[in-house]
């Protein structure tokens, strides 16, 4: 299936990898650089329109210096959207899937993680399941804001009552997301993840056309249903572990992160602040050196 994706789309100029597996599906992964070196994932936020195009500067920055792979979670970019339950379980077994691919790939027990957003959730909670990482970086993760704590019980979401069968249904999912995937919809949303009308074009091609890919609803549907955001975060967060990195800006819609202190006081923890919007490498060209110091912390407290 990924094969066959990948004519219509391919969300970063990497080598596709196709990895067939029981649990969470056909996935995409994409890699670059060096056969040398402690390799990183890279994991792109969950939106209507969502891919790994959403982390490209990264993957070819950090491919000029070590082993650099990229995934597109299920029901995302080249990955399987099949008509099946989309939850923090399934993008769980994700992670740990690629995870253990980049291991076998680069005989590496050593592997940094980045994630954005949502995916930030399904990287902590993986982190508990497996191997740890070397390190792990949160960009503009979820959880960390001031409306309520997430302290429910363990593999507990927020979905809301009713409203995914809703969603399923022709009338209603069907015309929602055919109004989310238009071109203009989904530059108003850049915009505000930006925080300013100068957003990266090739992100927003690559947007409007894996939007268009056929099952490009299914995982957007559970997650406007609150399907895909756990409501365990607090433990998930707090048993991470260290060294982790969590980075953020200041501008447009995903700036609340009232609840962060409490995080960032663990060991091994550390916060940097940047004056842009959800994705400040596209932003701010220090975010990458500063990263690249991060882990090479990470390694020398490992050596």
């Amino acid at each position: 299936m990924c094969q066959l994706a990948l004519t219509l789309f391919q969300s970063v100029d990497g080598e596709p990898v196709r990895v067939r597996t029981a649990r969470s599906g056909n996935l995409c992964l994409f890699r670059a650089g060096p056969e040398r070196g402690w390799p990183v994932l890279l994991l792109h936020s969950v939106n209507a329109a969502a891919s790994a195009a959403e982390v490209r500067p990264l993957f070819e920055l950090s491919s000029t210096v070590r082993p650099t792979y990229a995934l597109d979670l299920p029901g995302f970019g080249a990955s399987e959207r099949s008509d099946r339950p989309y939850t923090p379980r399934l993008m769980t077994d994700a992670v740990l899937d690629a995870l253990a691919e980049v291991r076998r790939a680069t005989h590496s027990p050593r592997v940094h993680v980045l994630a954005v957003s949502l995916a930030c959730e399904f990287v902590a909670r993986a982190a508990g399941e497996g191997p740890p990482p070397a390190s792990v970086t949160l960009v503009s993760p979820t959880g960390f804001d001031g409306s309520r704590a997430r302290d429910g019980a363990i593999g507990s979401t927020r979905a809301v009552p009713g409203m995914l069968p809703l969603l399923k249904t022709p009338l209603v999912g069907t015309s929602m997301f055919s109004l989310l995937r238009r071109p203009a919809v989904i530059r108003y949303f850049l915009e505000r993840t930006w925080a300013e009308r100068a957003i990266d074009e090739a992100v927003f091609r690559s947007a409007v056309e894996t939007a268009r890919a056929s099952g490009a609803h299914f995982a957007p549907l559970a997650f406007l249903s609150g399907h895909l955001f756990s409501a365990d975060t607090d433990a998930l967060y707090e048993a991470l572990p260290p060294p982790v990195w969590l980075a953020h800006g200041t501008r447009g819609d995903f700036t609340d992160y009232r609840r962060a202190d409490r995080f960032v006081a663990l060991p091994g923890w550390s916060r940097t602040i940047f004056s842009t919007g959800a994705l400040p490498y596209f932003q701010d060209a220090t975010f990458f050196p500063q990263w690249q110091a991060f882990l090479a912390g990470a390694e020398a407290l490992l050596r």
